[in-house]
């Protein structure tokens, strides 16, 4: 066998069609790696356009090590080379297939294939959570990768244990190269040169739609799949905007993300003699006339610094959504987003954003970009990519689950091996988890097929999925494990008795056995017609029914960045806040809220023990870390909570809460008393106040902000209109829960005043 023959072949096709082609070398991990080097030898491509990812050192070519293959996103390399023997993962083979560019190598070092499906790595170990071990892991995942390998078009496979080559990578009648040039529409604002520059019709088309940024209250979103220069278009525009003086503000979840769009937009400027100057480490380049494009990171992108003209939003689907909407409010914004990428995101986006933008004073227009710019459609790499991984899972079509409500529905308990055989039935599960969650993953569909701590359950309509959970089994855990939890040890897998142990110091939480819904989604077509209810109802019912010798289920749970909408959801489904971070979920962007539905005694003593301990600290924490939560997510987490907290209040403190009340006495005298009473308030499911008034209450008495923000804020006309306010709210609150001294004394008043 000819290694450097079968590479140069491959090459050769690759370049001829402008596609990549993927090359198995199937044997010992030494074995791959000696063959690899035939291999790039065959393929003549100079060391500076290899990218070696493995976790191995001593290689002369760039090494990469495969926990950070993320940092490859947004180049491109000529050939690739993935050991994947050791820290390899479905994410791993997600961002790397997207790297390698038209008439290059994508080559993958693997274990032998007929063994590969019971080689566990250290992806595998990672699925092993406590209780269980890594031998109780599945291989469905690897089984579908090798199946995919073997009988997709363009793929080369060597066997190294036997020096044969089982495929040889061929592919039918691949099309050919479209070198047709884009050009310029009739009538263009932007600049000749950056049409020049334009790749595609599609990028071209894009670029035209994007000149309507230069006009205030417009926003243009623009979906592509990887690798089709939606980047490369938000350069073009910035640049062009910039030479037009405008001041463009740029944000993306880091700037390496948005590295292409800068240097796409100073080539711009370059070749249109408008560049100025370009401070790298300020991340500022600066035209001549005034324009510049600027970078920020998304945080600080929201307060829109230096009132920029225009926003442009790269990988907008990794941004939280409480900061898109935030975005909405730019004089103009163009958001670019990936439908199909690693992270699985676009749709999501759509999903969480769009009726958000939609609801601004913006008018959008919608891109969409089809047209591949680093390889020619029908890549074979990319496709294979897309079915391996379900990048392009998708949920049913709308018509087909248009009428399904909670009792047209049947509840599924869907099995591991029923979803790994049953590929419609997968596809539709993993695209509804994709177009609801803007984070899910290749390794999720790998965590769905093969980790023995999850469970999934549907609703089915007509044969089709429209709501879909994913359970995740916590807790009972040993005294040892428990004791290591305590004293900082990480434990994987255990979301909830982590926080409860490691972090509230309680180091029996981990004893009870619970079921947390890590996922939940209802197809779009249906939403809010009561199917996530139902699944919810379901669940709980199948799981309070536990017995036949199993062990039982003391409790669900389930942890999400909190908005005021999920809090009440998951209230009206009976679970009580139990927790609230003091740190905003980076994946969401909100702060997370932890809640419980206690199916047992022992789920109920865990429930009771946490609720009373968040009532506690809550006053606390919210002048301090959570002085910026919003007051109606707060408001929404105490009154989910099932517990009440005392009002305990000194003859004296009712004294001056009745003064402050209703006469001259300021409630500054005594504060504690003032939240004790607001607290209890938002708890009470009968509050005595009024959704206006307890957001005062928030923003005022338990978070401590300066009155003129708090005006501001809760748009007042003034500081003393928002004083009185604070007044009234506190009469009714002395009037729901004043003892016998405080009716007293609120008589005494009211006569005063008569």
């Amino acid at each position: 066998m000819n290694l450097a023959a079968l590479a140069a072949d491959l090459r050769t096709a690759a370049r001829d069609t402008n596609q990549r082609r993927l090359l198995v070398l199937a044997g010992d991990r030494d074995a791959g790696i000696d063959a690899a080097f035939d291999v790039l030898d065959g393929a003549d491509v100079p060391d500076d356009e290899v990218a070696f990812v493995t976790a191995r050192e001593g290689f002369r070519f760039e090494r990469v090590r495969p926990k950070h293959a993320r940092t490859l996103l947004g180049t491109t390399r000529t050939v690739v080379v993935c050991d994947a023997h050791e820290e390899f993962s479905p994410n791993v083979l997600g961002r790397l297939a997207g790297v390698v560019d038209g008439g290059g190598l994508f080559v993958l070092l693997a274990p032998p294939l007929d063994e590969w499906p019971e080689t566990d790595g250290s992806f595998e170990e990672s699925l092993a959570v406590p209780p269980v071990s890594v031998s109780d892991v599945g291989g469905r995942f690897r089984t579908r990768l090798v199946e995919t390998l073997r009988t997709h078009p363009g793929i080369a496979i060597v066997n190294l244990g036997t020096d044969t080559v089982e495929r040889n990578g061929s592919v039918d009648a691949p099309p050919g190269r479209d070198d047709h040039t884009p050009s310029p529409p009739h009538g263009h604002a932007y600049p000749r040169a950056a049409y020049d520059a334009c790749l595609t019709a599609d990028q071209s088309r894009t670029l035209a739609a994007l000149e309507r940024l230069r006009n205030t209250g417009e926003a243009v979103v623009v979906e592509a799949d990887r690798g089709r220069g939606k980047s490369s278009a938000a350069g073009l525009a910035a640049g062009s905007l910039a030479a037009d003086g405008r001041d463009v503000l740029v944000t993306a979840p880091a700037y390496g993300n948005a590295r292409e769009v800068f240097a796409r937009a100073i080539e711009l400027l370059r070749e249109t003699g408008t560049f100025d100057s370009h401070d790298e480490e300020a991340h500022v380049v600066s035209a001549n006339g005034g324009g510049r494009i600027r970078f920020t990171d998304p945080p600080t992108a929201a307060t829109r610094p230096e009132d920029p003209d225009v926003l442009l939003v790269d990988e907008a689907a990794a941004v939280p959504v409480r900061l898109l909407a935030a975005f909405a409010d730019a004089p103009s914004a163009g958001f670019f987003t990936t439908v199909h990428g690693y992270e699985g995101a676009g749709r999501g986006f759509s999903v969480r954003f769009r009726d958000r933008l939609a609801e601004s004073d913006l008018s959008v227009t919608d891109v969409q970009m089809d047209e591949p710019i680093r390889y020619a459609r029908g890549d074979p790499v990319e496709t294979w990519a897309f079915r391996t991984l379900l990048l392009d899972a998708r949920p049913a079509v709308d018509p087909l689950v248009a009428d399904a409500t909670p009792e047209s529905t049947e509840y599924r308990a869907l099995s591991a091996d029923e979803l790994a055989s049953d590929e419609h039935l997968l596809r539709e599960v993993f695209g509804l988890l994709v177009l609801a969650h803007y984070r899910t993953e290749p390794n999720d569909l790998a965590r769905l097929l093969d980790a023995p701590n999850l469970e999934c359950r549907a609703l089915m309509h007509d044969g089709h999925v429209v709501s879909v959970a994913l359970l995740a089994r916590e807790g009972g855990l040993d005294a040892e494990t428990r004791r290591s939890m305590y004293e900082g040890e990480r434990v994987r897998g255990n979301m909830l008795p982590d926080v409860f142990t490691s972090q509230l110091r309680d180091e029996d939480a981990a004893a009870p056995i619970g079921y947390r819904v890590m996922r939940i989604a209802t197809h779009h077509a249906v939403r809010s017609s009561g199917l996530g209810s139902r699944l919810l109802s379901e669940i709980r019912a199948e799981k309070e029914a536990k017995g036949d010798g199993n062990a039982d289920v003391d409790y669900l749970g389930v942890g999400y960045g909190a908005t005021p909408e999920l809090l009440s959801f998951w209230d009206d489904n009976g679970y009580s806040t139990v927790h609230f971070s003091t740190t905003r979920n980076e994946t969401s962007g909100e702060y997370s809220a932890l809640m419980l539905n206690p199916l047992t005694e022992a789920g109920q003593r865990l429930h009771d023990r946490h609720a009373g301990w968040f009532l506690d600290r809550m006053p606390g924490v919210l002048s301090d870390p959570l002085s910026d939560a919003d007051p109606d997510v707060v408001r929404a987490a105490i009154r989910a909570c099932d517990a009440s907290p005392p009002v305990e209040l000194t003859d004296r403190e009712w004294r001056v809460v009745v003064g402050a009340s209703f006469g001259p006495g300021m409630y500054t005298t005594a504060p504690d008393a003032f939240r004790t009473l607001a607290h209890r308030a938002l708890n009470d499911n009968d509050s005595p106040c009024s959704p206006e008034a307890e957001r005062l209450l928030v923003r005022k008495v338990l978070q401590g902000t300066p009155w003129a923000t708090v005006a501001d804020e809760l748009d007042y006309h003034s500081t003393r209109n928002a004083m009185k306010a604070l007044g009234d709210a506190s009469v009714s609150l002395v009037e729901r829960y004043g003892s016998d001294v405080a009716a007293v004394e609120t008589e005494r008043k009211r006569f005063e005043q008569a």
